[in-house]
């Protein structure tokens, strides 16, 4: 049966601008709801005041129209140190918590990253143990856990071998994925390849562009398919029918209300 497609946004086009962004998360979802949005990728550090504040941050997206797909968190730790991980656990329980009172709301884990020497294959090796307890976890609360690689600074995920090794070590019944096509284009051309191979364990899309050089540009205006994209993604056994707009250029850095808003308009033409 055809999946019905709804257009979300991500927080990180706000949260990029560091100390810029001085309005806390009401000032978010009206950009968002106002911009022509249905639901909302929220950050542990976006959500500010509503953290733990589930029936309030419910009265807050039903006030704007907005359904919450996902609960995105990240770590210091990079989900890389064995010293970190029961704290990094404890964080996954407490967005599970949150998470599990949206209908249908993921937990979004971001990407392995480097923060201290060692050879990569025990860094693999911490990431994935780590993901797949959290999928236990998840599993447990009935909540999906989602892995979200970057390309951003020391990433440990970034190429096509980093994607192939990782998921070999990941269960796929415990974690799903979350692709995001400008950090795909970034590490590795083969885009719509890795689309494919791992096809089954998409969850949600994460859609932003980036041009030749690999320098983030505005949707529509760099060098992602992203018809095709489209096309693989929708036609994924467990895609939940989010389409996520998450926006990192220059433009969205100069005026981030207006990058999403003229996203969500190139999404109309492109049909959703």
């Amino acid at each position: 049966m055809p999946k019905t497609i709804k257009v979300g946004c991500q927080t990180f086009t706000w949260e990029m601008l560091g100390d810029g962004y001085t309005d806390g998360p009401d000032r978010l979802l009206a950009m968002i709801a106002e911009a022509g949005y249905t639901g909302i990728e929220i950050t542990d550090r976006m959500i500010g005041s509503y953290a733990g504040r589930t029936a309030a941050f419910a009265s807050a997206l039903k006030a704007q129209g907005l359904d919450l797909v996902a609960f995105a968190i990240g770590s210091k730790s990079g989900f890389t140190e064995p010293a970190m991980m029961a704290k990094d656990l404890a964080a996954v329980d407490r967005a599970i918590a949150f998470a599990g009172a949206f209908p249908d709301a993921l937990v979004s884990i971001g990407s392995a990253t480097i923060m201290s020497p060692g050879p990569r294959a025990g860094k693999f090796g911490v990431a994935a143990a780590f993901y797949n307890a959290a999928g236990e976890r998840g599993r447990a609360a009935g909540v999906e856990i989602g892995l979200h690689p970057s390309s951003h600074h020391d990433t440990l995920l970034a190429t096509r071998e980093d994607y192939d090794t990782i998921f070999a070590l990941v269960d796929p019944a415990l974690v799903g994925w979350v692709p995001d096509t400008g950090h795909i284009l970034r590490g590795h051309p083969d885009i719509l390849d890795t689309l494919r191979t791992y096809q089954d364990r998409i969850r949600y899309l994460h859609l932003k562009d980036v041009d030749a050089t690999g320098t983030w540009a505005m949707l529509g205006a760099g060098v992602c398919d992203t018809a095709a994209v489209i096309d693989i993604v929708t036609a994924a056994p467990h895609f939940n029918g989010w389409l996520v707009l998450e926006e990192e250029s220059d433009h969205a850095a100069a005026d981030p209300a207006r990058a999403v808003r003229e996203n969500r308009e190139q999404m109309r033409r492109y049909g959703f």
